[in-house]
């Protein structure tokens, strides 16, 4: 299957939210909706889902903690059976949109603090296969491509769901796979590096990490990141790489 491109959609607010979405959605695959948890609201999904249905994007739940104020990404404790309420709460929110407009959703992708913990910790990884796995219709889990990638495959199936892993074009990866902090030198890359990395991970399936180590990830989907001009355009040309 080609590389597909995702992207973290939803996310604005007031009247001019959907610019930059508008301007995004052209150039991916797959738009992970925010579910008003960590950013968006009715208006902003609906609007979203319109947009999604025009230039024929998949559609994913995009949920997180419920943290308006920190855009998602404190971590929040809660039980498994809470981790499942707090995704299906979300999942059916974007899904009864979608299926008003005609829609349906393909998968769901965690945002923030609850990605960093799903993949962190396996109890809350396992509680949100749960929740996938126990939607109403069948959905894939969007996770990140590591080197544990095997065995999160092998958790995948004793759910009963399927995975698409990703990778980020833009940011940078530390020696065990992970990502560096946005905090940290070296997390967040400029056009250049973005394409080289982008290039590297279509024709090798590897990234090379901040301490010079090569890591082989075969991601299904490169994440990219569109929050302004400058990055619109560098999506572009990263939807041109990936086509060639």
């Amino acid at each position: 299957m080609p590389l597909m491109l995702n992207a973290d959609l939803g996310e604005g607010v007031g009247v001019d939210a959907g610019g930059v979405d508008e301007a995004v959605m052209p150039h991916i695959h797959q738009a992970n909706i925010a579910c008003g948890f960590h950013a968006g609201d009715q208006v902003i999904m609906q609007n979203t889902l319109k947009l999604a249905g025009k230039y024929g994007v998949m559609i994913g739940a995009h949920p997180s903690y419920r943290d308006l104020e920190n855009f998602g990404r404190r971590s929040i404790p809660h039980t498994s059976e809470e981790v499942v309420a707090l995704l299906h709460y979300q999942i059916a929110a974007l899904d009864g949109m979608a299926r008003s407009l005609g829609q349906s959703l393909d998968y769901v992708k965690p945002h923030g603090a609850l990605y960093n913990d799903m993949m962190a910790n396996e109890t809350i990884r396992r509680a949100v296969m749960e929740a996938v796995a126990s939607f109403y219709y069948p959905l894939r889990l969007m996770i990140q491509a590591t080197p544990q990638a095997e065995e999160h495959r092998r958790e995948a199936v004793e759910a009963g769901i399927d995975l698409w892993f990703e990778a980020f074009a833009d940011r940078g990866y530390d020696d065990s796979g992970l990502l560096v902090p946005r905090a940290m030198p070296g997390a967040v890359h400029g056009r250049e590096q973005t394409l080289d990395q982008v290039a590297q991970l279509k024709e090798e399936g590897t990234v090379t990490t901040l301490g010079g180590k090569r890591l082989i990830l075969t991601p299904d989907s490169l994440c990219v990141h569109g929050d302004n001009t400058d990055s619109i355009a560098v999506i572009r040309q990263i939807r041109e790489l990936v086509e060639q």
